[in-house]
Parts: C-alpha cells; sequence; structure tokens
C-alpha cells in the first residue's frame, strides 16, 4: 500500500514451480505487485477570508456604521468597532442597544450592512503577503481549504477574480441566513473534504473568536490573526495562539499540525 504521491515501492511477487517428487515451492519472480493507492493526509490550512486573506476592515467598518444609523447608534471608531465587535452579531447589536433587536430591527440592520458592504468591498485586496503564503504552504507538500461566512455565491466569484481558487481542495460560504456562528460549517467543509484532512492535523487561521471555538469543537487547532475584526485583548482569552501576521500564523501552523 502506497500513498498517493509518494515514489513507487518495488515489491516481489512469487511462482510456484515443481520438481520430480518435491513439494511445489515459492519462487520470486522480480515482477512488482499491483500496489494499493490511498490518498496523503498532510498538514492542512482551513483559512477564513473577510478580514484574515481578505483585507476589508474598512468596508465592514462603513456597512456597520450604515446599519448603526438604521437603529439610531452612533458611528465608531474602528477601534471601538474591533474592541466591541463579536460573533453571533445579534449578541453584537444587543451589547451597542443594551437589548436584542426585534426582528424588523435585524432586518432593517442586516439589509442596510449587506447594501453598504457591496458598495464599499470593491475597494477592498488581499492582505499584504496572501499569495506568497498560499503558494509556499502548497509547494512545501501542505493542503489548504477555505471557508467563510460570507455568501457562497458570492464568495466563490470573488476568490476567482483574485486569482485564487486553484490554491484550495474547496472553497466554501454561507449559504443559510446571516448571524450565525462557523462550528457546523467548518464540521460539514471538514466532512467534505473527507480522507484528504485530518482534523488533528489541521490548523484554521481566522481573525475572531468564533474561528478558534470552531476549530476546537470538531477536534482541530487555531490561529488567531489580530489585522480583522478583534484586538488581541478580545482574541487571548480563547486560549489559542494569537499573532500579528499571516506569516507568523503560517509558520506556527505547521509546528502544531505537523
Amino acid at each position: 500500500m502506497t500513498c498517493s504521491g509518494s515514489p513507487p515501492r518495488r515489491s516481489r511477487r512469487y511462482s510456484r514451480s515443481t520438481g520430480a517428487g518435491r513439494a511445489r515451492e515459492l519462487r520470486p519472480t522480480g515482477l512488482s505487485a499491483p500496489r494499493v493507492t490511498v490518498p496523503c493526509v498532510r498538514n492542512h490550512i482551513v483559512w477564513d477570508w473577510n478580514g484574515t486573506l481578505f483585507q476589508d476592515m474598512e468596508a465592514v467598518l462603513g456597512a456597520s456604521n450604515a446599519a448603526f444609523a438604521t437603529v439610531g447608534i452612533g458611528p465608531m471608531t474602528m477601534q471601538e468597532y474591533r474592541e466591541q465587535y463579536e460573533i453571533p452579531i445579534p449578541r453584537f447589536y444587543q451589547r451597542l442597544l443594551g437589548r436584542m433587536p426585534s426582528e424588523a430591527e435585524w432586518l432593517l440592520l442586516d439589509d442596510a450592512f449587506h447594501d453598504r458592504y457591496r458598495e464599499l468591498s470593491p475597494a477592498c485586496g488581499l492582505t499584504e503577503g496572501v499569495r506568497e503564503l498560499l503558494d509556499g504552504w502548497r509547494e512545501d507538500g501542505h493542503s489548504q481549504s477555505l471557508l467563510s461566512m460570507y455568501v457562497h455565491d458570492k464568495l466563490v466569484p470573488l476568490v476567482e477574480a483574485f486569482g485564487l481558487t486553484g490554491q484550495f481542495l474547496r472553497v466554501d460560504g454561507r449559504d443559510g441566513p446571516s448571524g450565525g456562528q462557523k462550528a457546523d460549517l467548518l464540521a460539514a467543509h471538514l466532512t467534505a473534504l473527507g480522507e484528504r484532512v485530518d482534523p488533528a492535523r489541521t490548523v484554521l487561521i481566522g481573525d475572531a473568536a468564533d474561528d478558534a471555538l470552531a476549530a476546537l469543537s470538531v477536534g482541530a487547532h487555531a490561529v488567531l490573526y489580530t489585522g480583522g475584526s478583534h484586538t488581541r485583548e478580545k482574541l487571548e482569552p480563547v486560549g489559542v495562539p494569537v499573532v500579528d501576521s499571516l506569516a507568523e500564523a503560517v509558520e506556527l501552523a505547521g509546528r502544531i499540525a505537523g
């Protein structure tokens, strides 16, 4: 049995030969036996998109302030936003309003956010160094995939537009209501990847505490990045490594998963 991608291993078959008055014996023929190929399980990264690979925090802040205005909440600075933001998002709004938003308010908030985000996000780009990090991880023989809470039908063409689709074994976004958490999506994502990925050798790299909680819920690891939606002070209590650059995150992922 060999691992796909590994060099072939020579094995020996045996033929039966007989002589007068002798029992048949097994003699090597030198021929190669059929090989059974199984998938290699390598170190794997599940990347988050928004605030991690895709640096869209300015668009997120502008969209959030547009949403706040629909329910009478004043605008925030980036620092204020990162200090207070949390997932699930309704709990974030509860913190700001002092109560849970009504169903009508939630719809107003959600619609206003996404309308403004669509206007602002085209000006956003990849986090510095992303292409080199993705290339390097893959060239080192590891695998990676992408999982986002962004709407799947909008995520896929965006990733394609940046020319990144070929870097990933799989790209998955959200196909249900907004405002939820990532744990169930991650479980489904890893199930879809099947035997190619072992959760114990998988590291989720993201910018939110919810990313780490999702990873831990499926037996995977996490590294959290401070360049997105949360401050370091919001991330550290989760108890996983917290880094200030994606390069550090990838280096740690290699050590944790290996």
